[in-house]
């Protein structure tokens, strides 16, 4: 497959008339070619109406031929080879071993939903035989099934080019749900996005998919996907980014004269709380494996260990003391795009610049463009807590820690953030008890607590849940990754009295598709009659 610089509209590859916009190799700031056409309101249009004239058909796709479909995403994208990892380095400034990474994690991803849709239980099929002769009053024959809402528009993220794209988590749990979709490539790496979307697009025509089940749109500014999440026939909305762009969408959607749902996960500084026994005892290891956390992928995830809780004393001196020996032994990195390394100086430069905030160290100097250098800074419990910007993120290797008098100013300070995605608690078995009383307060805050870790590094598995209260998404309710992230695109629907020719498959007393139901309260497994 070669890279053309056009649209996907259903099974369409065009050009765009809506300008030209071009890739930046990251590294070196020079253009790639080719030139990519963006979309017009009217390509918008066009999506959204194919996607939704294929919604009532390919919701009701058998489970075996959705999985198929999704197999088959998988497949085309491992056959891409090096021309997709190639340029996706250039795009991203991304190591070659990170991306082929990422991009095994995207065909995971891929397969994980295709078991999850095989299995059925997405469905929750529940079934309640009526009871004609209960007294005083007889009960109806009711069955429930879970149905896809509708197109979903996804938002490509810049900081995962493939795994959090055009096929990542977001556009494989939207189609496990049964849901059409049509992307909004990142503008920083739209050779990348063509790519994949080409696999995804000859997936929809191999397996016999209604042509409006995938779209791919490119577009620089705001018109196109402020567009999309305006159109009546999109659904639900799936967008990872900056909180200023998130809550723009979310504004748009619920003004909207249909209200719709947008799972947007936007900004985190997940606390690392580091308790007195577990400091005093390995301090000097945590730290080291803090700078590598806080130094991976030049800190561009959004799991990055951002603030740093502990009581002041000679122990956390010597964490404080390692921690910035290892940091600046680390090189500067290659940021995803220049504006991202722009908001990286501009709020490091903020801290650095705070009358609270000490600068304890610096990574190496950046030795070309757009590379960020890691910074680690200091500040007072007391400054922490009257200075609401320094609970700002800072998306990048940036951190700061928090000296705190005891444990329930830490404590405190907990209650005080705003939500998160996760929280990393390092204890030893001495620290449990004060652990322990810091769980609900963390329970209430964040989406994941892990233990003696930190939150870079995210399973793609079926307990996983990365997401958390707002602002590190929209709806903490929601995950965007494991397979509960198939929720977020489903509603359920109740059938009376219905009639079993007129039954969907899952709900038939024959239950041709061997799916698990909820017979009057018991589970009842791969029900048949």
């Amino acid at each position: 497959m070669n890279i053309a610089g056009n649209l996907l509209i259903g099974q369409s590859a065009r050009r765009g008339t809506n300008g030209v916009s071009y890739a930046l190799d990251a590294a070196s700031g020079e253009r790639l070619e080719p030139g990519f056409g963006g979309a017009t309101l009217e390509d918008v249009d066009t999506a959204c109406a194919l996607a939704w004239a294929a919604f009532d058909v390919f919701r009701e796709t058998s489970l075996e031929a959705r999985a198929e479909f999704l197999e088959t995403i998988a497949a085309n994208i491992l056959a891409l080879g090096d021309v997709l990892v190639e340029r996706c380095v250039a795009e991203s400034g991304l190591p070659r071993a990170r991306v082929e990474g990422e991009r095994a994690r995207t065909v995971g991803q891929l397969r994980m939903f295709a078991g999850v849709v095989r299995a059925g239980d997405f469905l929750e099929a529940r079934v309640d035989p009526a009871q004609p002769e209960r007294k005083p009053l007889p009960r109806a024959d009711l069955r429930m099934r879970h149905i896809g809402l509708g197109p979903v528009a996804v938002f490509g993220a810049s900081n995962f080019p493939l795994a959090f794209s055009v096929a990542g988590g977001d556009t494989a749990s939207a189609f496990a749900a049964g849901c059409p979709v049509i992307v909004k490539a990142h503008a920083a790496h739209p050779g990348t996005s063509e790519l994949v979307g080409m696999a995804v697009s000859k997936a929809v025509k191999d397996c016999g998919m209604p042509e409006g089940t995938f779209s791919l749109l490119f577009g620089s500014g705001r018109e196109i996907g402020q567009g999309l999440v305006r159109d009546p026939r999109i659904k639900a909305v799936g967008f990872t980014g900056s909180r200023h762009a998130g809550t723009d969408l979310m504004a748009i959607a619920a003004a909207r004269r249909e209200p719709i749902p947008v799972y947007a996960e936007m900004s985190s500084i997940n606390p690392v709380l580091l308790f007195p026994h577990a400091l005093e005892q390995r301090g000097e290891a945590i730290a080291q494996s803090f700078v590598q956390s806080l130094t991976l992928g030049a800190g561009q995830f959004c799991t990055n260990p951002g603030l740093i809780l502990a009581v002041e004393g000679p122990a956390l001196d010597r964490f404080v003391a390692a921690a910035s020996e290892a940091l600046v032994r680390a090189p500067s990195a290659t940021m995803l795009t220049p504006g991202i390394h722009r908001a990286f100086e501009t709020g490091v430069s903020k801290f650095a610049e705070h009358p609270q905030v000490q600068t304890v160290a610096r990574a190496q100097p950046a030795a070309g463009a757009h590379k960020g250098q890691g910074a680690l800074f200091l500040t007072s419990a007391a400054a922490f807590r009257e200075h609401a910007e320094l609970q700002e993120e800072i998306f990048g290797a940036a951190s700061l820690i928090v000296r705190c008098p005891d444990l329930q100013t830490m404590l405190a300070l907990i209650e005080s953030l705003e939500g998160q995605l996760t929280a990393a608690l390092h204890i030893d078995e001495a620290d449990y008890a004060a652990a322990r009383s810091f769980l609900p307060a963390l329970e209430r805050r964040v989406g994941r607590v892990l233990v003696n870790g930190f939150g870079t590094g995210v399973e793609v598995s079926h307990a996983m849940v990365h997401g958390g209260p707002y602002p590190s998404t929209a709806d903490g309710r929601s995950t965007s990754v494991g397979s509960l992230a198939i929720r977020r695109y489903l509603r359920p629907v109740s059938y009376q009295d219905m009639p079993e020719a007129l039954l969907p498959e899952a709900l038939k007393a024959a239950n041709p598709w061997k799916v698990n139901w909820l017979l009057d309260g018991k589970i009842e497994i791969g029900r048949c009659g």
